[in-house]
């Protein structure tokens, strides 16, 4: 099987993700649904030929894969696009995932994501976060807010990645992309290392650990923007979130420091639509005194009170906005229940 024929294959069938698996046909995943490409299965060696097949495309040592049992990394083919992708070891078998990445990023407009989330890149100081479930476009809707920066002001960009996705252009500013396991070690010392390289806008790909956050938020006191991802659900999870991985003794400083750094969560979900389109939803929070208060105070189940008094100034809780598209009619019920944070509210909302 020809790996670069494939690869133009999926970009022209807007294919966002394909699956090599042993014992099953190939298959794309397209508007968020898993398709078979063809009939024929895919045995061991297959997969293995196809997987090898990659990392020469890639120019990558199999080693990785070998030795640990899954390897993460992206490449590009010229004139078809970019590539992100996993390998791993399953049953004795190799297999992967590949995600499909545009070289250009899509339209704003066309992505459904709100003026005043992109407004963010407007911010010079302080921590931003893009929070919710993988796969849910949080690397997308941080690229769009550093092509903004990057299209309107001189600065200097620094983005750890794992792996890097959309490839920035220097336009007004500088952007320095990183990949963790090929250009640095690790977050931790990718982060250390930009807090020395003059950076006015730092990009976390994941803030994953206590190190980590720890770090980004001493850069964002200190006068950087820090835009950074969690894989949480809604504006007082992500809190509780980031105060749950420093110890004890610790949490109350954390949240006061917390408190002072924070300038807007955004969360988001991708729901399936009736017309088999994946609809964007999100949860748009910005951090003003009364939210301060609460982070402080360890009041945050108190928020959508806040939110919903701050309408106006563009805030909007996650399942206002799902319900808002089930009366728009552009999805179920069952969908509308199965993405919301508070199930039985949205059931009694909608009647079900």
């Amino acid at each position: 099987m020809d790996a670069k024929k494939l690869f133009k294959e999926a970009v022209e069938h807007d294919v966002t993700d394909i699956f090599v698996v042993a014992g099953a046909p190939l298959a794309f995943k397209i508007r968020g649904n898993i398709g078979l490409r063809d009939d024929n299965k895919l045995m061991p060696e297959k997969t293995k030929e196809l997987i090898e097949a990659i990392y020469i495309l890639a120019e990558r040592d199999t080693r990785n894969l070998s030795e640990k049992g899954d390897d993460d990394f992206s490449f590009s083919i010229p004139k078809v696009g970019r590539f992100r992708v996993n390998t791993y070891k399953q049953r004795g078998s190799q297999a992967a995932v590949i995600r499909v990445v545009q070289f250009e990023l899509p339209h704003i407009e066309t992505l459904g994501i709100p003026k005043q989330i992109i407004d963010l890149y407007k911010r010079t100081k302080g921590l931003v976060l893009v929070t919710g479930p993988a796969g849910s476009g949080k690397s997308t809707t941080l690229s769009c807010i550093i092509d903004q920066i990057n299209k309107t002001r001189t600065s200097h960009v620094i983005t750890l990645e794992d792996p890097i996705e959309f490839i920035h252009k220097h336009n007004k500013s500088i952007v320095s992309q990183r990949e963790i396991g090929t250009d640095t070690a690790s977050y931790v010392q990718g982060l250390r290392a930009a807090l020395r390289e003059a950076p006015d806008v730092i990009l976390l790909g994941e803030m994953r650990d206590f190190e980590t956050i720890n770090i980004a938020m001493t850069a964002a006191e200190t006068g950087q923007l820090v835009l950074g991802t969690l894989h949480t659900l809604g504006a007082a999870n992500t809190v509780d979130r980031i105060i749950d991985v420093f110890p004890a003794n610790q949490q109350q400083q954390i949240r006061t420091q917390l408190s002072m750094v924070l300038q807007a969560i955004v969360s988001q979900q991708l729901i399936p639509g009736k017309d088999g389109a994946v609809l964007p939803v999100f949860e748009i929070v910005f951090v003003n005194s009364a939210i301060r208060n609460m982070i402080r105070e360890s009041k945050m189940h108190q928020i959508d009170s806040v939110i919903f008094a701050a309408k106006e100034e563009g805030m909007c809780n996650m399942d206002g906005s799902i319900i808002k598209l089930y009366q728009e009619g552009k999805i179920t019920g069952d969908n509308a229940i199965a993405y919301s944070i508070n199930h039985e509210a949205m059931r009694k909302k909608i009647g079900e």
